[in-house]
């Protein structure tokens, strides 16, 4: 089935958020469909990170709706937004040091995860067996006994993506996931999103042209709290709007495509 003829996972549609008189969305729009990248960028207070925010509850729509799988979602608490199937990674990794790889993948994998006691012993076969999985597609396998907070900077991420995809999340909305990380690690992140693309939707907030290239996705700009345009990141830093919202910072995503 062609894409035009999917139903999109995701539809935010004329979303407004206002704070205190400010718009910090502004009648914002976005369509994200099943098992795909989407990438997000725009200058510093565009209003990307509150666009994720009204996506997971965190913050609260002034009006317009937030779609998901068909459902509306906009006034739901950010709880029940993640039982639904859409989780949010921030740029610092939140993984659970103290506990090995295993243990924080076990933990993730359980759906209902108010429950502390034991981990992968406690497990049912199917979430046992997506912990298995998220392992491997992770490349920790050698790791699963080493404790979280003994992994280096990539290593961190790379886990906290896979504890998301281990809890099953339909859709995972990324803020930077490759800041700090060396090239090699950025290019492996970026295979890795790929991958996990083939099950999975990812909504990625990025400013780095290199990394968003690696991507090889869709690219969604945004400027004043609205969709400034969309396309292949060629054609985005063609776009002359592109151009002028960005000043003389366009020649990083000339640099980054040549």
């Amino acid at each position: 089935m062609g894409e035009g003829m999917m139903e999109p996972l995701l539809e935010v549609r004329n979303l407004t958020v206002n704070f205190d008189g400010f718009k910090a969305l502004d009648g914002m729009n976005l369509r994200l469909m099943p098992s795909s990248v989407r990438v997000l960028i725009g200058p510093n207070g565009a209003g990307k990170s509150t666009l994720c925010d009204a996506i997971i509850g965190r913050v609260r729509a002034t009006s317009g709706s937030v779609i998901f799988q068909g459902k509306e979602i906009t006034a739901l608490p950010e709880y029940e937004i993640v039982r639904r199937g859409i989780c949010r990674k921030f740029q610092t990794p939140g993984v659970l040091e103290n506990l090995t790889v295993g243990e924080n993948l076990a933990l993730s994998a359980r759906r209902h995860r108010e429950c502390w006691r034991s981990f992968g012993w406690s497990l049912s076969g199917e979430a046992r067996m997506r912990a298995e999985e998220t392992l491997e597609l992770i490349g920790l396998q050698e790791k699963r006994n080493q404790l979280a907070g003994e992994l280096s900077h990539g290593q961190k991420q790379w886990l906290e993506i896979g504890m998301v995809v281990a809890s099953d999340a339909d859709l995972l909305l990324l803020d930077e996931p490759a800041a700090g990380m060396s090239h090699g690690e950025s290019t492996q992140t970026a295979e890795l999103i790929r991958r996990l693309s083939l099950r999975h939707s990812f909504l990625v907030i990025d400013h780095d042209m290199t990394f968003v290239a690696q991507l090889d996705a869709p690219v969604s700009v945004m400027h004043m709290g609205r969709m400034l345009t969309e396309g292949t990141l060629e054609e985005v830093r063609k776009d002359p709007q592109v151009a002028a919202v960005y000043l003389g910072r366009i020649k990083e995503v000339t640099d980054a495509c040549a």
